[in-house]
């Protein structure tokens, strides 16, 4: 059995590094193994630069049963992009455009390598690097004017990922909660996933070619809800580690 590894990046000055994380030591992937810090001393940047973000709506069996609306038959796919990238202890910034910004706690797969329309789940699986924690900040009410989610996903800061990618994880039966300012506001399990993350990547890449380190989010479990300035914000995963963010206004 293959024991979860983690990966993050880090920086230390102005060096900035893919890690192995060891407990609470860092090793720099860069430099070989001699190369270490202690995790406290390195700040923790987003775990992956991607290319693009593809977000999956309505992908929880809990959250279609709280919304009273049918199981889709695919998966509801759209795009975030790149530059809503925020890594862990970062702000979320409100914009003025929005008087609703909700948080949507998540598993986030991260990809290993270039796969376009493979022939197999086999060959999907084997373009997973691993798992993260993502929050997929939503102005709510520009999401329902529009009718559209693009301008409601894509704001600057709306995609906080992290703190680590998990590889060799089961994601079959995983706890992830959310927490505003400490209480629980979403807690369910990846068991309730409509749709599982290898048949996500093939689906997604069958439309469209991953590249390393491009993003799926996989979905929200039931209790979404609003952030306001002062707000701290945790998405919490089994075996990955808690993403923490702060809000505040966009001034």
């Amino acid at each position: 059995m293959a024991f979860p590894i983690k990966i993050g990046r880090f920086k230390k000055g102005e060096k900035v590094f893919f890690g192995l994380i060891t407990g609470d030591y860092v090793y720099d992937l860069s430099q070989g193994p001699s190369e270490k810090y202690q995790l406290f001393e390195l700040q923790i940047l987003p775990p992956t630069l991607p290319s693009k973000i593809i977000g999956v709506g309505l992908n929880y069996r809990d959250h279609a049963e709280e919304l009273k609306m049918p199981l889709p038959e695919e998966p509801l796919i759209f795009i975030k992009p790149s530059t809503a990238i925020i890594g862990p202890e970062d702000y979320i910034l409100l914009p003025s455009e929005s008087k609703e910004v909700h948080y949507e706690g998540e598993l986030a797969i991260v990809i290993s390598k270039e796969i376009y329309r493979p022939r197999s789940y086999k060959e999907a699986e084997e373009a997973i690097l691993g798992y993260t924690c993502f929050n997929d900040v939503t102005a709510r009410d520009l999401q329902r004017k529009d009718k559209q989610w693009t301008r409601s996903k894509s704001f600057n800061t709306f995609a906080p990922i992290g703190p680590f990618i998990v590889k060799d994880l089961d994601t079959s039966d995983l706890k992830i909660q959310t927490r505003l300012n400490g209480k629980v506001v979403q807690s369910s399990s990846t068991k309730e996933l409509i749709f599982k993350p290898v048949e996500l990547v093939y689906f997604i890449s069958h439309i469209m070619t991953l590249l390393p380190g491009d993003v799926i989010a996989t979905g929200t479990p039931p209790g979404v809800g609003p952030l306001n300035p002062g707000d701290t914000v945790e998405v919490e995963i089994e075996g990955i580690g808690v993403l923490r963010n702060y809000v505040q206004a966009l001034m």
